[in-house]
């Protein structure tokens, strides 16, 4: 049974004025997505703004995202490090705390060796029953994930059972599809490629765009696992404008600037990020109206 289909956003971590976490804020937000037909909540990660958060916050974000949602949409953790050890100890504190599931980044700045990787993951599925998706994005981290790796780890762990693809390369999707031969729940990391990666099997998308139209993405991962690819094609080419406006600074700069912009309030953004630039924010704010989230 699959960790979830659909659409699984990507959530804002809000903060106070203070750059304190604001979690009447996140309770809030969450509660926003249930109601608009989110699927999943993935909490803690890049756009989470996780690798600002203290070991201490990265533990209770995970937690009150469980609390709020109340089992009715899962909850997948962010828990990835550069660090085995660490990695292992927020999965399992993922774990103790009620998370569905665990989403692993690969170990950024290390560069690790595809032989470091299967040793990365595979010390960490064995420490925990979480159910496991996968996480590549070399353009943050310097490190890709190949196809045949993803098909060694899938094959060895058990518990490894999912990839969130944000590389970009259609090709490598591909074979990594042929090579796991069915037995890869595969989630677009690319708001822009999700359409095209479900036309080769995959079953929803990890999204940024969700944060602030999540019955459109919904209803665009629904239309396609129902059968209507010309309807989930359109919306996906209708998307792209704000897509590009979503990711015309590093993300999540631009998806917080949109949700203040919505009116949401979910505060600023911890440093070394910094506010969107204005220019940069009047197309983002153009392209929201054009959708009709604005």
């Amino acid at each position: 049974m699959s960790i979830f289909t659909g659409s699984g956003v990507a959530i804002v971590t809000p903060m106070k004025d203070n750059y304190e976490v604001n979690y009447d804020k996140l309770e809030e937000l969450i509660n926003f997505h249930v109601d608009n037909g989110t699927d999943s909540i993935i909490i803690a990660g890049t756009t989470g703004e996780g690798s600002t958060l203290s070991m201490k916050e990265h533990r209770d974000v995970i937690k009150a995202a469980v609390e709020f949602t109340k089992h009715r949409i899962p909850v997948v953790a962010g828990t990835g490090s550069n660090n085995t050890k660490t990695a292992i100890q927020l999965t399992k504190e993922a774990e103790e705390d009620g998370a569905d599931a665990a989403l692993i980044v690969t170990p950024y700045y290390n560069k690790a060796t595809q032989k470091g990787l299967i040793s990365h993951y595979g010390q960490i599925a064995s420490e925990t029953k979480l159910p496991i998706i996968l996480y590549n994005v070399p353009g943050r981290t310097g490190c890709n994930l190949l196809p045949e790796t993803v098909a060694t780890l899938v094959k060895e762990n058990d518990n490894i059972v999912g990839l969130k693809e944000a590389t970009g390369n259609m090709a490598q999707a591909s074979k990594t599809m042929y090579l796991t031969d069915g037995n890869l729940e595969l989630y677009s990391g690319e708001d822009g490629l999700v359409v095209p990666l479900m036309s080769i099997g995959a079953i929803g998308v990890i999204s940024v765009i969700a944060n602030i139209a999540p019955a459109q993405t919904h209803e665009m991962c629904a239309a396609y696992l129902s059968g209507d690819m010309k309807k989930a094609a359109e919306m996906q080419l209708k998307s792209l404008p704000l897509v590009d406006a979503l990711f015309s600074e590093v993300n999540p700069i631009p998806v917080k600037k949109a949700l203040n912009l919505m009116g949401m309030n979910v505060g600023p953004l911890r440093s070394p990020l910094c506010e969107m630039e204005e220019e940069h924010a009047a197309v983002l704010q153009q392209a929201m109206k054009d959708f009709g989230v604005l």
